[in-house]
């Protein structure tokens, strides 16, 4: 059970704030998942935090980049297996007859790479501690068509003086002449698709983390449905 310490549980009280910060010396940490469901962690003290289950299966190093052959290090890492058949031919070659085409995902991270990792090298959620800080990406569930009081959060117009049928309607857009001479400004908010965005959280911190079931326990929200692709590796920000 994960149990904070006082200094640790003042600043997660703080949207924002961050227990620890990585700068460019600092080893990468990271691992592909796919989310799961909400829960609530409990300490010794009776305080609740609300968490993530990220499911995340043991991960395959796919490719190793280093600076001085890419220009730059990386680690490709695969994760979700799937069918031999259903393999494209660019991905087989890339493998290069390692045996390593048989993933559904495969992502990058880039940073300094750790000591000992090779190419068909296992990555675990082990690799993680409790209370260490963390970012999540991942695709945002999808909203599809919405107005823009939805998507951009529009008070809309008055209920009451004459008003009928335009409560939520966006108002002028500024057409003619004048403010744009004519036409729509570039950026200009209005209805449109909403969702299904790359978005990345951070500051978020690992609760509790369960080698035996291959699952992760992440502070707070993630983005996206349950079974959307997961990626966490080790916070990167300044404080």
């Amino acid at each position: 059970m994960y149990s904070p310490s006082n200094a640790e549980i003042a600043l997660m009280c703080v949207p924002g704030q961050q227990l620890a910060k990585a700068g460019p010396t600092t080893t990468m940490k990271f691992i592909l998942g796919t989310k799961g469901k909400m829960t609530t962690l409990y300490t010794a003290e009776g305080l609740a935090f609300a968490g993530t289950v990220i499911n995340a299966a043991p991960n395959t190093v796919t490719q190793i980049k280093t600076l001085e052959k890419e220009g730059y290090n990386a680690v490709q890492l695969g994760a979700i297996e799937k069918k031999e058949g259903r393999v494209a031919k660019p991905q087989v070659g890339h493998a290069k007859g390692k045996n390593l085409s048989k993933f559904k995902e495969i992502r990058q991270f880039n940073g300094k790479l750790p000591e000992g990792v090779e190419v068909g090298a296992t990555v675990d959620v082990s690799v993680f501690a409790e209370g260490d800080a963390v970012e999540v990406s991942a695709i945002s569930k999808g909203r599809g068509f919405q107005g823009v009081v939805k998507r951009h959060g529009f008070h809309g117009g008055p209920r009451t003086h004459g008003q009928k049928h335009s409560e939520r309607a966006p108002g002028s857009i500024g057409g003619s002449g004048g403010r744009a001479g004519g036409r729509v400004a570039k950026g200009m908010r209005m209805a449109g698709r909403m969702g299904q965005d790359r978005v990345t959280v951070r500051g978020l911190k690992v609760l509790q983390v369960l080698p035996e079931t291959n699952e992760i326990v992440i502070s707070g929200a993630v983005p996206g449905r349950r079974g959307t692709l997961v990626e966490i590796k080790a916070a990167s920000l300044k404080s």
